[in-house]
């Protein structure tokens, strides 16, 4: 007998089951079940007898704990999933760490840009997206700085942030704690504790923010290939224990008080940074500009400057003083496995555009403070990211030198964005923004009869 909570939470996404008594027969929508077995199994998880999120350990079968959960979705819901692919996919290596409770995959094409001409090498971008023009706009970017001698990046900074909050009886007592955790001569100390977090995890700094009697403590470290983030948790964790001991009368409020600041916009990352900080630049020759881009140096210089700087300013911009850069962050991102929705503090980004060497070229930078990225972890294992990690030579960790993949990975990330940013902004100052997408992003085929199944 299943309690009417446990019936309603059977599945996520399910209805509350209904309380006529009719007896309803719901037949499947699709029959692809291949044996009786897993038929019982179905009609056992809409009846509630069986957890659908337990499937996979029930059943010790991936793959078929998905399509049985498919199913399961079709008949509760009336709706069919026909469409989105089941096939092809290894379910094994999702459980426990990239998705839960999954019927399926979404397909999502994969372009590439290039070569890329980066500090002297050359990198072909994959990007993941369903925009049209967006691969071919940044691969024009490329060519521009291709012929023009390669752009060049500098990495400013590479450290994650984690920022507890905890809550004292005081004011003054957070303040003391606060004062405690900034000086330095406590911090050799509080490293020693942190860094056994990990072999990689070497705290750099911690910044404390008090409102009230509430501090927030801002813990800084480097993280190796990882992306970090719970590296940085783990070390945390283990320096509010130890002070536990001086500061008896802490109450851990939560792990995480915002003042990271992950997924979210915030001026302390614009500021501060936050993973990988990475300014790049380029210098495109006139002949270029004119030839490739269809413009003047100066059309976009004044352009930059309206719409970029001026333009952003007036909507009240934060960390926005660009064009396009999430753009070409989320299609990097998912491409490559990262968390896209790191992709807010990611596209932090400032364009930055003058005319060099007597007005005849375009020295053209993008400033971006905290590009969040990582090569090992996350969806960076999963077949089709990694196969996408390991065409820019930055697949897994570094022997040697850990952390030297997603630092580059960082650098090719706003060295994508300059391309970007390079083609985009040339468009709409040569009036050619609208009729390429009217060219590129819009389709000829009949699409109506795929909506209406």
């Amino acid at each position: 007998m299943v309690d009417g909570a446990s019936q309603h939470h059977r599945l996520m996404t399910c209805p509350p089951p209904s309380t006529s008594k009719q007896t309803v027969v719901v037949q499947p929508l699709i029959s692809t079940l291949p044996s009786k077995e897993d038929e019982e199994i179905v009609k056992s998880v809409v009846e509630g007898k069986i957890a659908s999120y337990s499937l996979e350990k029930d059943l010790g079968d991936c793959r078929r704990a998905a399509e049985i959960r498919r199913e399961v979705v079709q008949r509760i819901t009336g709706r069919s999933l026909m469409g989105l692919a089941l096939e092809g996919f290894d379910y094994d290596s999702i459980l426990g760490q990239c998705c839960e409770m999954p019927v399926g995959y979404v397909q999502i094409p994969v372009g590439v840009a290039g070569p890329l001409l980066l500090d002297g090498f050359e990198y072909t971008v994959p990007m993941a997206t369903t925009e049209g023009c967006l691969v071919a706009s940044t691969n024009r970017g490329c060519k521009a700085i291709y012929l023009s001698g390669g752009a060049n990046s500098c990495l400013l900074r590479d450290g994650m942030t984690r920022a507890p909050v905890v809550r004292f009886g005081s004011a003054r007592r957070a303040a003391e704690l606060k004062f405690y955790v900034e000086s330095q001569d406590n911090f050799d100390t509080l490293a020693v504790v942190f860094n056994r977090s990990s072999r990689f995890a070497r705290l750099q700094s911690i910044q404390g923010a008090i409102a009230g009697k509430n501090l927030y403590m801002r813990f800084s470290c480097s993280t190796g290939d990882a992306m970090g983030m719970n590296m940085v948790s783990k070390g945390v964790t283990n320096v509010l224990d130890f002070l536990q001991n001086d500061f008896p009368d802490m109450e851990v409020i939560g792990i995480s008080g915002n003042y990271c600041s992950d997924k979210k916009p915030a001026a302390v990352n614009w500021i501060e940074g936050r993973g990988k900080s990475v300014v790049c630049e380029a210098i495109i020759k006139e002949d270029v500009v004119q030839k490739v881009l269809k413009t003047s140096v100066g059309s976009m210089v004044e352009l930059n400057m309206l719409k970029n700087l001026a333009g952003s300013a007036v909507a009240g911009a934060l960390g926005g003083f660009n064009a396009h850069a999430s753009n070409i962050v989320s299609a990097v991102f998912i491409a490559t496995g990262q968390d896209p929705a790191q992709n807010i503090e990611s596209s932090h980004c400032i364009t930055m555009m003058e005319a060099v060497n007597g007005g005849k070229d375009l020295h053209i930078s993008v400033t971006m403070p905290s590009i969040e990225v990582g090569t090992i972890g996350g969806g960076t294992q999963l077949a089709s990211q990694a196969a996408c990690l390991n065409l820019l030579g930055v697949k897994g960790t570094s022997n040697g030198n850990p952390g030297s993949n997603s630092r580059l990975l960082a650098t090719i990330v706003a060295g994508s964005v300059l391309a970007g940013e390079l083609s985009l902004m040339s468009a709409i100052a040569a009036g050619q923004l609208v009729k390429s997408h009217m060219k590129y992003n819009r389709s000829s085929k009949d699409v109506s009869k795929a909506a209406e199944s």
